[in-house]
Order: C-alpha cells, then structure tokens, then sequence
C-alpha cells in the first residue's frame, strides 16, 4: 500500500482541483413520478407504489410542485432557467431501482450557469461557480447486514429498502473549483454548509444531513502547479456531514500525493468514505458518456414560461449571507461574533428569540453558551435541544426584571431541558424566585454579621474589603436566591454609623 504523505507536504507540492456534487433531497410530500408517500422513518418497503417498485406498464406523473421547488433553488443559486428541458433514462445498473435504470436530466439541465458566494471562518469570501443544477429521482438504500457502521465492506449481506427511491432530487454540480491551495478542504466543507443553509431558507427542503437529505460527492485531483493539466480525479460518494467532507478531501489530498510521490497513477475510481477520515476503492468511474443516456420517452419536456420564473424569484426570501450581514449590523455584533453564531448554526435560533424579547447580546450568551454545552454533551445539534426560542426569551425576561440571578436561571434552564415546564412554571414549582423581602434579607444579613463580630466591626469603621463574607453568608442563607446587588446595599446601610 502506498503511504499518505502529511497534508502540509502534500499541499505544498501539488495544486488541488476539486468539485462538489450535491444532492439536495426535496421536501414534497409524495415522490417525484408517483404518489408514494415520502415520511422519513417508516418500516422498510411501505412507502413504495407500482411506479417507485418498478413494475412493468406503469407509468410516471411528474410531482409539480418538486419542479417549482428546483426552479427555486436554481434562482437562489443564481443560475439561468431552461426554457424548455426533458429528462433521460440513464441507463446503469441500480440494485436500489427496482427498474434498473435511473430518471434524469442530462445535456438538458433546469438549471445552469451558477454561482454562490461562499465565506470562510476568517471572513475570507471565496465564488463558487455552479456548472448545472438538474432533477433527478433518488435510488433506494442498501441496507449491508454484518459490516461495520452500515457499510458494505465486511458485510455478510445487503437488503434492499425501496421506500427512498423515486424521492424528488435537484443534483447541484460545480464547475473545477481552483486556487484555493491548502484551503480546499476548508472551501468545500463551507460550500456544503452554504448550500444547506440555502436550502432550508428558502423552504424546500428540511436538509438534515443525518436524514441524507444532503449528501455530497468529492471530486479531487491533484497536479503538479495551478497551470499545469488536471490530473485523474477520484470521487468519494456519499460524504454526509460537513466534517466528512472536509475528512475525505484532506485524505484523498494525502493519498494521491502519496501515489504520485511513488511515480504512480492515480486510478478513476469512486471511493467509500469511512467515518474514521479515510477512503477505500469502489468502482472504476466510467464518463459520462458509458451511462448510455437517451431521452426519456414516458415523460413530457418541461417548460417553464419566463413569468412563472419570475412569480417565483419574487418569492424567494432573504438569502443566508445577505440576512446574517443585515443581522450582524441590527444587532450590533462584530463579524466575528456573527461568524461563530453562524458557525454554530444559531442564526435562526438567535433571531427568534430576539423576535420574541430578548436582547441579541443575551440570546447569544444563552444560545452559544450554556446550551451550546448541553447539545455538545448531548452529542445533539443545538436545534434539537428540548428547549425554544420562545423559552430562552422567557428565562431571559426574568433575569432582566430581578426574578432570577444568572446563576438561577442556570438552574432553571436545566429543568426546561429536562421536560419540567416553562421557565416561569419552574420558578413557581421550585420556589427558585430571588428573593427581594427586605426584611428577609436584613435578617439574615443581621445573622451573618452576629456570626462574624470582626468583620462587622471593620465594616462599621468603613472597611468595605471584607463585605464578600456578609454577601457570601447572606447566599448561601437564601440557597443563591437573593439580590447579590440588593444585599450590598442593606449591609451598608446596617454598618453605618
């Protein structure tokens, strides 16, 4: 086996070219050609009608509304709209399509002639340009029993699920992206990301990638400077996660160095990805042209009049980019700060719980820190957590009007992940209020101060160094639950002379 020379090295001696094939699985409710429902989870094999089985004299209906959700994603891409464009049977052997041949688009794309805009951790915004955008019905899943994580590798045997196939897809294909040097992991990996969160904003599709609603294939090549041809490229199918796909480029990056370094050739193959970062041979990839494609004769071509287009791009709302600027400047934050909510995938969630009271600065102290913990801890993404925007917005109200301490409202939130109500049902059950009698207060401030005779005595000669001892006695008095502020100000007043 060929070794892997360190990335640093590899990067340093060969220019990597790259290109993203994107599958975005599209939100409708029945499959692409054929009322099949499309519910993620449901037993294996019942979401399958005639047409997604396969069988013979069926024919397909083409989902309406999977057409307007591509046409919308091709704008948000800012790609050109066909006119007029038709679908092909590509005609390559799936044992997840029971009809053993695939319904796509080939020299004839919905959409094409796109870009995106693509920004990086240090701000850095780098185009991506967009090739293609086409429709295309999903294949079923394999299902390989006995190998590691699912995978084929080591299986003892592979059952077929046919419940995904036919679901609605628009497949997005970069041009060669250049230049970036030993960022191109960290571009693609961003890209992924961008085009998710693309996705989701303009409402058509959830894009879980734990559900393969988007799911990428990695293309790479290496050559020996930015002028020189493109070397072989290898695709690493299937890569599900962001981190994944930054995993399998830095990989493949090492690999084909370590090959070429050999005075070897690197092979057109595609490659399976494992979740401990490395790939591993499948098939060799024919072109395009040994997918025997010819015009699909089930199936009317699409047209789509420039005035739909144009009802639709009306439509469209404030792409990602533009709103996190807008919010960046609404808000008050730094990029910075902006870039690491955004990393962390807070956006939405930050601007509903402004949207429902709080202030930017507290929902992001919330949002990217006590629960940013618990969805690290929970090994969760932070929109998963049992809590909502509305909620943080609620505990943060209490905070501000002097119900809850900081420490308080740690508590509380605690008990809203664990199921046990609203904040401010919380607070009633458990008693967990501060607490603001005066007389309460003074009472145990008297307490504090008959336990510590010294420290009153310096505190009624005007030495305020050891009031952190009455304050601290007073807490622990009240379980955390006075006004730390309010405390202060009643031991001064009983000190002074």
């Amino acid at each position: 086996m060929t070794g892997l020379v360190p990335y640093e090295d590899a990067v340093a001696k060969y220019d990597p070219v790259f290109g993203l094939e994107v599958h975005v699985e599209l939100g409708t409710r029945t499959k692409l050609f054929d009322s099949a429902p499309t519910e993620f989870g449901a037993e294996p094999n019942t979401q399958v009608t005639a047409v997604s089985a396969g069988l013979p004299g069926t024919l397909p209906a083409l989902n309406g509304l999977a057409v307007e959700y591509a046409i919308r994603l091709g704008l948000a891409l800012n790609c050109q709209i066909a006119e007029v464009c038709r679908f092909a049977r590509k005609q390559y052997f799936y044992p997840d399509l029971a009809k053993n041949f695939q319904t796509s688009q080939s020299d004839e794309p919905i959409a094409y002639d796109g870009w995106v805009d693509v920004e990086l951790a240090d701000g850095t915004v780098v185009r991506v340009d967009i090739e293609r955008a086409h429709i295309e019905e999903d294949a079923g899943k394999n299902v390989h029993v006995g190998g590691v994580a699912g995978r084929i590798h080591g299986a003892e045997y592979s059952l077929v699920d046919y419940n995904r196939a036919g679901m609605p897809l628009v497949e997005i294909v970069t041009k060669p992206i250049t230049g970036t040097g030993d960022r191109a992991p960290e571009v693609a990996r961003a890209y992924v990301q961008t085009l998710r969160d693309i996705v989701r904003a303009i409402g058509v599709s959830e894009a879980k990638m734990e559900r393969g609603h988007v799911r990428a294939d990695v293309n790479l090549s290496l050559r020996p400077s930015p002028d020189a041809p493109l070397g072989v490229r290898t695709e690493t199918k299937n890569v599900n996660s962001f981190r994944a796909v930054e995993s399998a480029m830095r990989y493949e990056i090492s690999r084909q160095a370590g090959v070429l370094d050999a005075g070897g050739l690197v092979v057109q193959e595609t490659r399976h990805f494992h979740e401990d970062g490395t790939t591993s041979p499948g098939r060799p990839k024919s072109d395009a042209e040994d997918y025997r494609y010819f015009p699909e004769p089930d199936l009317m071509p699409i047209k789509a009049s420039r005035e739909w287009v144009e009802q639709i791009r009306a439509s469209l709302p404030e792409l990602p980019l533009e709103r996190r600027r807008r919010l960046t400047a609404e808000w008050g934050f730094t990029a910075d700060e902006m870039r690491a909510v955004a990393s962390a995938g807070a956006v939405d969630l930050l601007a509903a719980t402004v949207a429902a009271g709080a202030a930017p600065a507290a929902a992001r102290k919330w949002w990217l820190g006590e629960l940013a913990r618990a969805a690290n801890a929970a090994d969760v993404a932070l929109e998963e957590l049992p809590v909502t925007p509305q909620q943080v917005a609620e505990l943060q109200q209490l905070v501000d009007s002097g119900e809850l301490t900081d420490k308080l409202a740690r508590q509380v939130l605690d008990a809203v992940l664990a199921g046990e109500g609203s904040p401010a049902e919380i607070v009633a059950s458990k008693g967990l209020a501060v607490v603001s009698d005066d007389d309460a207060l003074l009472t145990a401030i008297d307490t504090a101060l008959a336990a510590q005779p010294d420290v009153a005595a310096k505190l009624q000669e005007g030495n305020l160094a050891p009031i952190g001892a009455i304050i601290g006695a007073v807490m622990k008095a009240t379980g955390g639950q006075a006004n730390a502020a309010r405390v202060r100000e009643l031991i001064m007043m009983r000190t002074s002379t």
